[in-house]
């Protein structure tokens, strides 16, 4: 069986060069930033290096797609902060256009003590805002699983089925299951079981065909701990047998799997993990 495998690359050089470090490690298909993932805003790209970043993913076969800075919270009260976020998530969604991406990955935010309902709420209005500003763009918006930290949305699958209704924009959206998340957020995806249970609600409430990429973390966190903290594959809570379960799974064959698990700067972390990944799949 073949899988779309790879890993979050780094930008550093430019951004052309994360496919340069994708093909070096043998993916076919990596996971990038569009611009500093810790500031507000980021330079334009400029056009040559937008033509050589098509070229290299033409020449080399290999599916490319975005996540957003970690700073955007489409679910805060009106405050800067929210301002910022709208103004950063339009220039995430403008630059993944410009490189030609699918879909860019991002939180569905924190309501930062108004209630889940009201955070819910507030995100569908400025989801929905970015959308229609951005009418006739390609890229999507896909929203990530997270492991219910704080005050942060999207733990329960429920509440991204609601966020799904309420933005009503189904070409535009779609879903990023992260394994450590939704570990951390209390489904047992680590025993069959556990596993299919866990498919079975997501496919009830969100539905399959919202599915459109993986994020592969193994958990530092116990089984509900709401602890957003990734490990090696099979070296953390999870283990071996889920990520078999995942690898093997038919009904994921066409999407792409990213790690996101921690780095060192000769890839040799990564190397090792998708060596382990790869040995699970028969």
């Amino acid at each position: 069986m073949t899988r779309l495998l790879g890993s979050h690359m780094s930008t550093a050089g430019g951004i052309d060069k994360a496919i340069d470090h994708g093909v070096a490690l043998g993916c076919n298909t990596i996971q990038i930033f569009v611009k500093n993932n810790n500031q507000w805003l980021g330079k334009e790209i400029p056009a040559e290096m937008i033509k050589e970043f098509k070229r290299l993913q033409t020449a080399n076969n290999i599916f490319v797609f975005a996540h957003c800075g970690y700073l955007i919270n489409l679910a805060a009260p009106p405050s800067e902060n929210l301002e910022k976020s709208l103004e950063s998530m339009r220039q995430e969604l403008d630059l993944a256009e410009s490189l030609g991406l699918p879909f860019t990955v991002v939180h569905p935010g924190a309501h930062i003590g108004q209630g889940i309902a009201e955070g819910i709420k507030q995100a569908t209005d400025n989801f929905r805002s970015l959308i229609d500003q951005t009418e006739g763009y390609k890229v999507k918006i896909l929203l990530e699983t997270t492991a219910g930290q704080g005050t942060g949305i999207g733990s329960k699958f429920a509440e991204l089925a609601e966020l799904f209704k309420l933005i009503d924009r189904p070409e535009r959206t779609g879903v990023c299951f992260d394994t450590c998340h939704v570990f951390a957020a209390g489904n047992d995806i680590s025993n069959p079981f556990g596993y299919e249970k866990t498919w079975e609600e997501f496919s009830a409430t969100i539905g399959l065909e919202n599915l459109m990429a993986f994020h592969l973390n193994d958990s530092m966190g116990e089984l509900g701990s709401h602890k957003d903290r990734h490990e090696h594959i099979g070296k953390g809570k999870i283990g071996l047998e889920g990520f078999r379960l995942l690898m093997n799974d038919q009904r994921f064959a066409n999407l792409p799997m990213i790690l996101e698990t921690p780095k060192d700067p000769e890839m040799k972390l990564d190397t090792m993990n998708l060596a382990t990944l790869r040995s699970l799949m028969v």
